[in-house]
């Protein structure tokens, strides 16, 4: 009897590159310029230094991402306002059907008198915030 071979298997892994970068360049700066040149990689939201540098010495595009804390904040907090307002919306469908289905006609309207009153403030909320948010569009 002979012993069968185990079958051949190829290195684990990824494939190689076709073109690895193997060229290494090395640049020395001033405390003075690695400061400027930290204060333009920060800006350009690049993600690795060598990838910024490869950018700049090739000519490609500069951009400058800036992002205001307060303008991010203002869109987290009215995103999240924004949903809460689309669920008081869903409750009201849900409270309308439920007065219908339990109470009386005469009982329901009085009912629905209140929810009106309240409906009519959280509108008033509503064209307020929706006054600010396009104010800050304007003003940013």
């Amino acid at each position: 009897m002979e012993k069968t071979k185990a079958p051949v298997r190829g290195r684990g892994g990824r494939p190689p590159k076709t073109d690895t970068a193997k060229n290494c360049v090395m640049v020395r700066f001033t405390d003075g310029e690695y400061a400027r040149f930290l204060a333009l990689f920060e800006q350009s939201g690049t993600l690795s230094k060598a990838a910024f540098v490869k950018a700049r010495v090739f000519g490609d595009e500069f951009r400058v991402i800036r992002s205001d804390r307060g303008t991010m904040e203002f869109a987290a907090r009215l995103t999240a306002f924004n949903a809460q307002f689309r669920k008081i919306g869903v409750n009201y469908n849900q409270i309308v059907k439920e007065l219908h289905a339990h109470f009386s006609p005469k009982k329901a309207l009085a009912l629905l008198y209140k929810l009106e009153s309240e409906t009519r403030e959280l509108v008033a909320v509503g064209t307020k915030i929706a006054a600010l948010a396009e104010e800050f569009r304007q003003r940013w």
